[in-house]
């Protein structure tokens, strides 16, 4: 009869288990999937990973249950087999081993990547559901793992402790630096888990043994807990269409005996480690006579201080935001076209003629309808250092995923633009190039909340940034709708995201502008109500017939009918200012959309509402930054 498992890591070393999700890959399972829902469609496949690694020398395997809870099952549409994925993941894991290995329940984090700003209650309300299933079956503890704030790690913590005294096993995903995610000192963060019952503290995750090695070496030898180290097998590459792992299993036996030395009880592997990597460590600490916690000869002998890290600072002021401008006047927005060659001639030409109309923003969507066009950063930097005119940038969800998201977004703040609109943006395969992917890592709800993350020095991945983003945040807002109302409270759900202002889809119908102003009245942040002034009869037709989120009215059809050229964009002119005229008693912000870099006509309307609302002030608003 084996040893109970808290007594066990008190007395050896227990080779833990490797990957379950990337050997998975390796075996034929595409990414994107549940792999735990492999339990229920899957399970032979399942318990035959537990069997290799337990035949390799794995001593404590864990579930097949990472992510079997409620908020990430629910990606899958699986959020009603969170108790049978649970249950069958332990039964697979405990047929494979029987008596002969220690099961936990492994629990992940459900606040990792873009489901940071989970609410609090969710977040306990998933967890407590898939602790009570895994704790009503027959495992010897659980492992929580893979959490990268202290905060999340310790609700998990406290939950178990309410409910059970079984073992349990806590893990920090790490990168070697001395404190956690939401800037706990890794020391401070141990001594709270420790205190709130947990048996084994350790990593595991985002990093390989280097890492891991790292991280531990800046904690002492005297915290009275057995660590945990379950390391990457390095960084993945992706090499012919498959993702690699570079760290062998030679490399991970040598790295186990550090692990060892620095007070490691449990050890084993996480992302692209196989039963061959468990094998190789498993051999290596056969003999190995471990000291009693505390005292171990390769921890570091003192006490060692890591500082908190730096709050971040916010940014430099800048000038008066289009928040604060239209809060007192009239305040218009124009957007005007990328182009889609290398020639910005007429872009620019267009741009300084808002300028000098006295425009309160240039606004450059980020290929809309999925028409490649040059970069809106690129010519927003060049309006901003050439014009001095304040540019807000598009940021479309379909082009870029997470990495590539925040990346542009940092170098946004870079450059001094911090008026952004965050939108979904049109699928790629409508677009001029039909044939590329489009990313959506991101919704629109999901982007909105992770700049505002980054207003808080918080970087997407949840660690913290050495300074503040002061990013002014819009929403987009399709009106043109059968059910306003459902569309209103979609609207809702972007400004509880975090949206500071909105900007709607060009609106044709002044009744609808009455409306929208009726439906909106009770919401706090300013509305940018959208017009396109039309150019020909074919321009209103397309619009209205193909282009998603607007429709014309019947009036606007009839009047532009037949024509074409000059004439045609002037009657779409006048168009636009009857719309102007009901548009005006409502609101205060008003955002034109220029067509075919029609400069001229958007110059037009621009002068038209500061004729209307008498405004002669323009030198106690400058667009230089």
């Amino acid at each position: 009869m084996k040893t109970d498992l808290r007594s066990a890591l008190q007395q050896e070393i227990i080779t833990g288990d490797g990957a379950m999700g990337t050997y998975l890959y390796q075996m034929g399972f595409p990414v994107g999937i549940s792999y735990e829902e492999l339990n229920l469609l899957r399970p032979e496949t399942v318990s035959e990973v537990h069997r290799r690694y337990y035949e390799a020398g794995a001593r404590l395997i864990e579930t097949n249950t990472f992510s079997a809870n409620r908020e990430k099952l629910s990606k899958y549409g699986l959020e009603s087999d969170v108790e049978a994925i649970n249950r069958a993941g332990v039964e697979l894991a405990r047929k494979a081993v029987g008596d002969n290995a220690y099961v936990v329940g492994a629990i992940g984090s459900i606040r990792a990547g873009k489901r940071k700003n989970v609410r609090t209650a969710d977040v306990e309300a998933a967890l407590r559901e898939q602790i009570g299933i895994l704790l009503d079956s027959p495992v010897d503890g659980l492992l929580l793992e893979t959490f990268y704030d202290l905060e999340e790690l310790q609700l998990a913590l406290s939950i178990i402790r309410s409910m059970s005294a079984l073992p349990v096993i806590c893990q920090f995903a790490n990168e070697g630096t001395g404190s956690t995610q939401d800037g706990v000192p890794l020391q401070e963060a141990f001594l709270r888990l420790r205190d709130g019952g947990a048996d084994v503290i350790g990593f595991n995750c985002r990093v390989g043994p280097n890492g891991i090695l790292r991280s531990m070496e800046k904690l002492p030898s005297d915290l009275g807990v057995p660590f945990s180290a379950f390391p990457n097998a390095g960084l993945p590459d992706y090499v012919d269409g498959q993702y690699t792992y570079a760290a062998t299993p030679k490399y991970f036996a040598e790295c186990a005996r550090r692990f060892a030395d620095l007070g490691a009880r449990l050890i084993g592997g996480c992302c692209g480690t196989t039963p061959e990597h468990i094998a190789a460590v498993a051999k290596a600490l056969q003999g190995y006579v471990p000291a009693a916690p505390g005292t171990t000869e390769g921890a570091p002998t003192e006490v060692v201080r890591v500082s908190e890290p730096a709050p971040a600072q916010p940014a430099p002021p800048a000038a008066p935001t289009l928040l604060d401008i239209v809060k007192q006047r009239k305040t218009v927005i124009v957007e005007l076209d990328p182009p889609k060659d290398l020639d910005i001639q007429k872009f620019m030409q267009g741009s300084k003629a808002l300028q000098d109309a006295h425009v309160d923003a240039i606004t450059m969507a980020d290929n809309s309808l999925a028409v490649t066009r040059m970069s809106n950063l690129a010519l927003g930097y060049l309006v901003q250092d050439k014009l001095g005119a304040r540019p807000l940038i598009h940021i479309a969800c379909r082009d870029r995923n997470m990495i590539g998201t925040q990346s542009h977004l940092m170098g946004l703040h870079a450059l001094g633009i911090d008026h952004v609109l965050a939108v979904t943006g049109d699928p790629a395969k409508f677009g001029d190039l039909p044939g590329s992917s489009s990313v959506y890592d991101l919704t629109s709800f999901e982007i909105i909340r992770m700049i505002k993350q980054l207003n808080e020095g918080i970087a997407f991945s949840g660690k913290p940034l050495k300074q503040k983003s002061n990013f002014v945040i819009g929403a987009a807002f399709n009106p043109n709708v059968k059910h306003l109302d459902k569309a209103v409270q979609r609207l809702e759900r972007k400004i509880e995201a975090g949206a500071d202002y909105i900007m709607t889809q060009p609106v044709y119908d002044a009744k609808l502008i009455e409306d929208i102003y009726e439906t909106t009245k009770h919401l706090n942040v300013p509305i940018f109500i959208g017009f396109m002034p039309l150019a020909s009869e074919g321009n209103a037709e397309y619009l209205h017939n193909e282009v998603p989120g607007i429709r014309l009215s019947d009036d606007v059809r009839r009047r532009m009918s037949g024509l074409k050229g000059p004439e045609g964009r002037a009657m779409g002119v006048e168009i636009a200012k009857e719309l102007l005229d009901t548009a005006m008693q409502y609101f205060n912000g008003i955002y034109l959309m220029t067509p075919f870099l029609a400069y001229e006509m958007c110059v037009d309307l621009t002068k038209y509402v500061w004729e209307k609302s008498n405004r002669h002030d323009f030198h106690l608003y400058p667009l230089s930054k």
